[in-house]
């Protein structure tokens, strides 16, 4: 089984992110704000803090509510972003005085909404990839052309499952109701740990000493400090797993479904642009999916990439396919041991889930080398996909 759709077409290797300056994204929005209305909408370039230490930053600076701030979409705090965010008017001299380390306000509109997640047609990446070989820039070009054509798959990426790779596995063990294996997997394997600190906590946990493991976390890992402390208690590790943060578990469970659904796309990757009788499509210029009766006769479509097939993240509410895309989502859900019933059986943790196009668009396509060993890459990609899924193709590295 192939891992990359251009398998056919040798990488330039290299290196991302040795600084903000090499990974630069920018939003492009739904809409434009209008110019009058109740919102002032800001044009904002923020680099080393994330989309939330933001708004936090300018809530605190403006003496609003950071609830009364909107924004459209998250991004990485590794990076230079240029992103918009609303938030109720005020006198536009105020913005105009900020001085915030980090963050700089490129524009000011006003408009008549609040601005919201998902108010996004994609964004635009400037990514400049280090050590690539020689001749990397054809090998670019010839990798772009391939994706234009055929579409990117839409992989979540690494980026979803954490430090140590294994925030899918955390969800899975929760499903399965194998809470012992989640604690251990949150407390994490000493043997992937490089912090010191961290690995003598690991150890002494895996070791049976709850107590030591405690006393060597730094106080900054709070989750794990916290289900240690819940077992002392005497709590179970259901308890102790389900006492922290909802927003953690439900981090944990989409990353599990995150890693369902790129397992779907890398057995797909053959035949991506393909629609097979019982898939559901996703249609790209609205969003909405419908069930193919007709592969046939929808294929010309599949051909223009209007519309692709999807995968299952898995959920009590998604859409499940017919056929033989049917049968492959099934077979992956019993290989996993999980039913249908687990993704609402967590209090508080319901996952309705969805379907998701196995491959994106690509947009705005180009690249240049900028000397010997480093390539500028440009390229547009719509809302809810990741430039690594471009980036692995282009360096055939699945840890750039």
């Amino acid at each position: 089984m192939s891992h990359y759709l251009t398998e056919h077409f040798p990488g330039t290797g290299g290196t991302i992110k040795e600084s903000a300056e090499d990974f630069i994204v920018e939003e492009i929005p739904a809409y434009d704000p209008c110019g009058e209305g109740d919102h002032l909408y800001l044009r904002v370039e923020k680099q080393g803090m994330s989309t939330f230490a933001m708004i936090q930053r300018l809530a605190t600076a403006l003496g609003i509510k950071e609830k009364e701030f909107g924004y459209a979409g998250l991004k990485d705090s590794r990076a230079i972003t240029r992103q918009l965010v609303s938030l109720p008017l005020i006198d536009e001299a105020r913005i105009t005085h900020l001085d915030l380390e980090g963050i700089t306000i490129l524009e000011a509109r006003r408009h008549t909404n609040k601005l919201r997640l998902g108010h996004l047609r994609g964004n635009r990446f400037t990514i400049r990839v280090h050590g690539v070989t020689q001749g990397a820039e054809q090998c670019a070009l010839d990798i772009l052309h391939i994706l234009e054509q055929t579409g990117v798959p839409n992989l979540f990426g690494p980026q979803r499952y954490g430090v140590l790779g294994t925030n899918h596995l955390v969800g899975r063990a929760m499903l399965q109701e194998r809470f012992e294996e989640a604690a251990a997997l949150i407390i994490g394997d000493p043997a992937g740990i490089s912090n010191e600190r961290w690995k003598t906590a690991a150890t002494a946990y895996c070791n049976g000493d709850i107590d030591q493991a405690l006393q060597a976390f730094p106080g900054r890992f709070r989750d794990e400090r916290r289900l240690l402390h819940s077992l002392l208690k005497g709590q179970s590790h259901q308890q102790a797993v389900l006492g922290l943060p909802r927003k953690l578990l439900r981090l944990f469970l989409s990353a599990y479904q995150s890693h369902f659904f790129d397992r779907q796309v890398i057995m797909r990757l053959d035949s991506l642009d393909v629609l097979w009788p019982g898939d559901i499509a996703y249609i790209h210029a609205k969003g909405a999916c419908f069930r193919v009766e007709e592969s046939d006769e929808e294929q010309p479509r599949a051909d223009r990439l209007e519309i692709s097939p999807t995968g299952l993240l898995p959920g009590k509410k998604a859409m499940t396919a017919h056929g033989q895309t049917g049968i492959l989502e099934q077979s992956l859900l019993e290989k996993e041991n999980i039913e249908t019933d687990r993704f609402t059986a967590l209090p508080g943790l319901k996952l309705s889930g969805e379907r998701r196009p196995l491959r994106v668009p690509l947009h705005q396509a180009s690249c240049q080398q900028e000397d010997p060993e480093t390539l500028l890459v440009n390229f547009a990609l719509p809302a809810g996909s990741f430039a690594t899924s471009v980036l692995r193709e282009i360096t055939k590295s699945t840890d750039g």
